[in-house]
């Protein structure tokens, strides 16, 4: 009996051919109309539903979420031994601008999920490259963003309130020589108001104190009712900040200094679209420089700290893009991508 020999002709099970690669074809991808208006319509209710629960989170914690908002003003007050009150001028001033502060501090803890839904409704319509580049980038984005907030509130911001509440109290605005000068003297002892470390327990109906810790000036006009007496600073101006206009400051810096920086993304992106090589890039650093300074020591006029502080980021930031621009460009080379 004869046994069968396999034919030369089939292939081996170790011999595999290669698949070739699939190309990205827009049209697998293509959407109607009503696909993309219902694809959208869902991203955005999961989106506010996220915005949602974050609001809700920080109506539960509100109070003390308004306390970590307004405690740089606070400490800077504090240091100048000035009354640290802020001041409304309309009746529901107050509550607006909680709500303000409400869904600001909402929108920055649901922003990692909003971006998540935006970038699930864009990464459809974009080519694989495009994705790349944006899914390895978009961290980096995000971290220097909160990076830039973390150094305003809790280095910047605190330079930055102490130097003008003190420039504003100092020797600039004091009160011009108007009176003759006196000889004489007070016949009656000036009244003394306890200083205590704390508030009493149970203070008295009329009795009144000084908080040692905050300097404030409080009495007792009834039993279980205490009252901050206001007062302002011995120089011509006297600072009244008031709420809203406070939290408009700080949300603007926080934003500005997010943006700034992003200066490495900047630089990284006008090297890729081809605006300014890196020789460019490296010529113009004592431009940039210059400008980056000037812009510090507007933001934060002491230049003993503040703008130091604030240009030496700036200028590594500068550095970073420049490095991440060589690094692309050597990559590029390696790969054979141009």
């Amino acid at each position: 009996m004869s046994s069968a020999t396999p034919s030369t002709d089939s292939p081996t099970p170790s011999a595999k051919t290669p698949t070739p690669k699939k190309r990205h074809d827009p049209e697998d991808y293509r959407m109607s109309i009503g696909d993309h208006l219902e694809e959208l319509r869902n991203r955005m209710f999961l989106g506010a539903a996220g915005f949602i629960v974050a609001c809700i989170f920080c109506f539960i914690f509100g109070e003390q979420l308004i306390r970590w908002f307004i405690h740089p003003f606070i400490v800077a007050c504090v240091r100048n031994k000035i009354n640290p009150q802020m001041y409304t001028r309309e009746v529901a001033e107050s509550f607006m601008t909680y709500i303000k502060i409400i869904m600001i501090i909402a929108a920055t803890i649901a922003g990692p999920w909003l971006l998540y839904q935006m970038w699930q409704f864009i990464a459809a319509g974009l080519y694989p490259t495009e994705r790349k580049y944006i899914t390895k980038y978009l961290p980096l984005s995000i971290g220097l963003l909160v990076t830039g907030m973390a150094f305003l509130y809790y280095y910047v911001l605190p330079l930055m309130l102490e130097f003008f509440l003190g420039f504003t109290l100092g020797h600039t605005f004091t009160f011009p020589a108007i009176y003759p000068p006196t000889t004489q003297t007070a016949t009656q002892p000036a009244m003394v108001i306890p200083v205590v470390n704390y508030d009493p327990k149970e203070p008295e109906p009329g009795s009144m104190w000084i908080e040692a810790q905050t300097g404030l000036m409080k009495v007792c006009p009834a039993r279980g009712t205490i009252r901050v007496v206001p007062f302002g600073s011995d120089a011509l101006i006297s600072p009244q900040i008031t709420l809203a206009d406070y939290i408009d400051m700080v949300v603007g810096l926080l934003l500005s200094f997010g943006l700034s920086f992003q200066m490495p993304l900047i630089v990284l992106a006008l090297n890729k679209v081809g605006i300014m090589d890196i020789p460019t890039l490296k010529k113009w650093r004592r431009v940039v420089y210059f400008v980056m300074s000037i812009v510090a020591a507007c933001i934060v006029p002491d230049v003993a700290t503040g703008m130091i502080a604030l240009l030496i980021p700036l200028i590594l930031l500068y550095e970073l893009g420049i490095l991440l621009a060589q690094w692309g460009e050597t990559k590029a080379k390696e790969t054979g991508v141009t």
